[in-house]
């Protein structure tokens, strides 16, 4: 079960977008900005990479395979790219345990871009969860996005539109990616190989879910041992509170904040005290944010929340 979208050879659900874009370029009218956004594991940045070896094969043995939408691992640009070493691509990213792309980051970006191209083929840079771009950096990238040589192109990926400055969307064609739910269910279906309703507690899924988000639960159950169609909603909040599986885990921890939304988006239809329960809603997606922001201690956040609304 592959998660890294460079390496993911098939591309799901995202054919719409994928020729959208193809034939921007066959006709020589893409844009040298683009971003993609949308909600987190709906498979924006495999679609870029797709793109890109698209792109890049067209020359080469084991060229991309429009007709199925693969990539064949055999392709050079396919190697080259998984190796860090492609001379026309150039992938900038949120660095493990840091909580922002920093400066450093776009500056070495600027470097790769001032260096002349060893062949005539066109150049790419992929700058994924450009929402943890601080200031500093986004106005940094501003100067190279602004007038890009035009055999470089950027493809940005963003999880949350919200947190895109508007001088740096304003610059951008933005497509905006989104899967209904039996489109994320189907996908996330075809990559695992199985039904994941007889894997999964229909109480866990929301209509918002994401294919990426699926197979992280698919991923938990696996890990943990955990048969999630034991579980209800309840009870597998408390078990990975009391567990502490949130620890030192992003992925795990993202899937229990879910959880939470999850729970109090049902407790709401539910309570005849709607006031107080969405008072502490956002009051807690407020604290999460500073949890994130500022490296604090969420364990007593989790337990707070547990000792108020989960029963013992």
């Amino acid at each position: 079960m592959n998660l890294k979208p460079s390496e993911n050879e098939q591309l799901f659900g995202m054919s719409f977008f994928f020729n959208e874009i193809m034939d921007l370029y066959n006709q020589k009218k893409m844009p040298n900005r683009i971003l993609l956004s949308g909600k987190k594991g709906l498979g924006k940045s495999t679609l870029a990479y797709h793109i890109i070896n698209c792109i890049l094969s067209q020359k080469e043995d084991y060229n991309y395979n429009i007709k199925e939408f693969t990539i064949d691992k055999k392709n050079i640009s396919y190697k080259l790219i998984q190796n860090r070493t492609h001379p026309n691509f150039y992938l900038v990213d949120l660095i493990e345990e840091k909580k922002s792309i920093d400066i450093a980051q776009v500056r070495e970006l600027i470097t790769y871009t001032n260096k002349s191209s060893f062949n005539n083929r066109p150049r790419f840079i992929l700058i994924d969860n450009i929402e943890n771009l601080n200031k500093n950096s986004v106005n940094s990238l501003l100067k190279v996005v602004e007038e890009p040589n035009n055999e470089i192109f950027f493809i940005l990926i963003s999880n949350n539109e919200k947190k895109i400055l508007p001088t740096l969307k304003s610059r951008c064609l933005t497509f905006k990616v989104n899967l209904t739910f039996n489109q994320s269910i189907n996908i996330a279906n075809q990559i695992l190989n199985k039904n994941i309703f007889e894997y999964v507690n229909r109480d866990f899924l929301n209509y918002y879910i994401s294919p990426g988000e699926i197979i992280n639960l698919i991923k938990l159950s696996n890990d943990k041992k955990i048969n999630l169609l034991e579980y209800d909603l309840e009870s597998i909040l408390k078990l990975m509170i009391n567990n502490s599986y949130y620890k030192k885990n992003k992925a795990l921890k993202k899937i229990l904040i879910n959880f939470i939304e999850l729970f109090f988006l049902k407790e709401y239809k539910l309570t005849n005290t709607k006031n107080t329960l969405l008072n502490f809603y956002h009051q807690f997606l407020e604290k999460i944010h500073s949890v994130e922001t500022f490296n604090l201690d969420e364990e007593s956040l989790f337990l707070e929340f547990k000792n108020k609304f989960l029963h013992e």
